[in-house]
């Protein structure tokens, strides 16, 4: 489990922005501002094909309910949740940005806490 996350300044900032305008609860604004405080930023070109992040489809196994599911992460303006398609600031992409594969998360998700692994992480387009 890594102690930090890694993410790209664009995604930091958006987080950022996210936290700026009180769109998460107050358990997911207190664990964002600490993750960010310890973030690593890099490059787009410089972050690993196993961390979550915008445009990657990622498999996650939520050990509270019991289920896998596969999410595809993209920008707020492509989300379609309809075709599976999330936006990276939505609740499930913002407890798993920056995290990467076989790491186990235990998040405050609005209706209670989860603990969840990120199992698979794949890059896609669109």
């Amino acid at each position: 489990m890594s102690n930090h996350i890694t993410v790209t300044t664009g995604i930091y900032d958006a987080i950022k922005d996210t936290l700026r305008r009180k769109k998460v609860s107050m358990p997911e604004e207190k664990r964002l501002t600490e993750e960010l405080k310890k973030a690593k930023q890099v490059l787009r070109r410089d972050l690993p094909d196993d961390v979550v992040t915008v445009d990657r489809k990622v498999t996650i196994k939520d050990h509270t309910r019991n289920f896998e599911h596969e999410y595809i992460f993209v920008a707020s303006v492509k989300a379609k949740p309809a075709k599976n398609k999330h936006s990276i600031l939505s609740d499930i992409a913002l407890a798993t940005v920056g995290y990467k594969v076989g790491d186990v998360i235990d998040w405050p998700f609005k209706d209670g806490e989860r603990k969840i692994e990120i199992l698979k992480v794949e890059s896609c387009h669109g």
